[in-house]
């Protein structure tokens, strides 16, 4: 299936651009390949426990005990919680927020306003369906605006933290903003920085579509936990649930005992026979993030050449998976997603509307043609319906046929321009 001829002169200009930036990602996915290799090496996977597996309580799982320590292994840090018993991202930092916190601490958010989804969490939105917020508990929250080029604001940062300052928290990918990813480099700063203050401060970084982007992963560099979701970098499309926590042995012991029962630690929670594509999906992972990062940085090229601004540019550092790109109004923020959809290879013959999606302020328009439902691993496009009216590209499990439907849906904004 090819592209229009009239559409091959601006497809041939953008992969051109993308040369050098292509010859980057390659480098940091074969450094981060050969990382996960040496890990699995290192803790000494064997068939026993990618195929082990328990029910009821979980005791002695040694396939799960081994994918956690291969896990705290390639984060280089002391341990890690990995469960299929996760349901998203934000459910994962929830625990950990829930496990860290205690009434009168408060929570510090640098990256400016927490993520739609975790305002409930935090207590910012209130409905009669919303109850056991931080608020709830007696747990304050406040923030650090970003600075007018979308940046933390490290000036200010030492008069926000507070005697009660409890968890610093770090949202690494840009959300709904049209912000720059938070790379490793500033989180090393700001762990300096923090730390001098007050030691007893615990850094949480929310790493969703962050992991394999770079050389190395915030625990590396000082965070204390960082947290993600296994239906986006690190389940390499291949899980099907689930998320982690890794970091600090006690605070993650703290976080196993908010997600289980309070002593019994990590010790309990069935795999049910999961542990398999956990193992396998993990492995994967580098390699998967570096189409979707092909994919992304393909799309900031092609919209940059036909006049939409992106974010980041197409040459940029990138520290996520994510492209935002801002189509100017509702209709073409609609037509892109709907076009990815139609050029996914799961649900291509449904057509997309928007809709108030559980957790979020707008409605929502997000395409997901996927194998797993929701997985922003694999393509994926979505949007809330507000202004700037910005599409978040992420995603795609190989490079060819993600660059094909980025294609088909620059054509289709195209004709709808002229």
């Amino acid at each position: 299936m090819r592209i229009s001829n009239s559409f091959e002169d601006i497809y041939t200009e953008a992969l051109e651009l993308c040369k050098e930036q292509f010859c980057k990602i390659e480098k940091v996915a074969e450094h981060n390949q050969q990382r996960m290799l040496v890990s699995f090496i290192k803790n000494k996977v064997g068939e026993s426990h990618i195929n082990s597996t328990s029910t009821g309580y979980g005791y002695s799982d040694l396939g799960r005990d081994c994918l956690e320590r291969v896990y705290a292994d390639y984060f280089e840090t002391e341990d890690a919680l990995v469960r299929h018993s996760f349901v998203s991202g934000t459910h994962a930092l929830t625990v950990a927020l829930f496990g860290l916190l205690r009434p009168g601490d408060t929570l510090l958010s640098i990256t400016g306003p927490v993520y739609d989804t975790l305002k409930g969490v935090v207590g910012l939105t209130f409905s009669e369906k919303t109850s056991g917020s931080l608020t709830d508990f007696h747990i304050g929250y406040d923030q650090l605006d970003l600075t007018d080029d979308g940046l933390i604001d490290l000036k200010n940062l030492k008069n926000k933290i507070k005697e009660n300052t409890k968890v610093v928290y770090i949202q690494k990918s840009k959300g709904y903003s049209l912000r720059p990813a938070v790379p490793c480099s500033k989180i090393s700063e700001i762990v300096d920085v923090v730390k001098k203050l007050n030691k007893e401060i615990y850094i949480v970084v929310d790493n969703c579509y962050g992991e394999f982007t770079e050389t190395t992963e915030p625990t590396a560099v000082g965070a204390d936990l960082a947290v993600g979701s296994l239906i986006k970098n690190p389940g390499g499309g291949i899980a099907r649930s689930g998320g982690y926590i890794v970091g600090k042995k006690k605070l993650v012991d703290m976080c196993a005992q908010r997600l289980k029962v309070p002593g019994f630690e990590k010790e309990i929670g069935a795999s049910l026979n999961l542990n398999r594509e956990l193992f396998l999906g993990f492995f994967n992972a580098p390699s998967v993030v570096e189409q979707a990062l092909k994919t992304s940085v393909f799309a900031s090229a092609l919209f940059t050449l036909m006049g939409y601004d992106v974010f980041p540019k197409y040459d940029s550092y990138r520290a996520d998976i994510v492209t935002a790109i801002l189509l100017r109004n509702s209709n073409n923020l609609a037509k892109f997603c709907q076009t990815i959809q139609r050029w996914s290879p799961v649900d291509s013959f449904i057509r997309l509307e928007p809709w108030p999606m559980p957790g979020y302020s707008d409605k929502i328009i997000m395409a997901s043609g996927s194998f797993t439902s929701g997985s922003s691993i694999e393509l994926s496009a979505d949007a809330p319906l507000r202004e700037p009216y910005a599409v978040y590209l992420q995603g795609s499990l190989n490079f060819h046929s993600g660059k094909l439907a980025v294609c088909k849906a620059a054509e289709e904004i195209l004709k709808n321009k002229m």
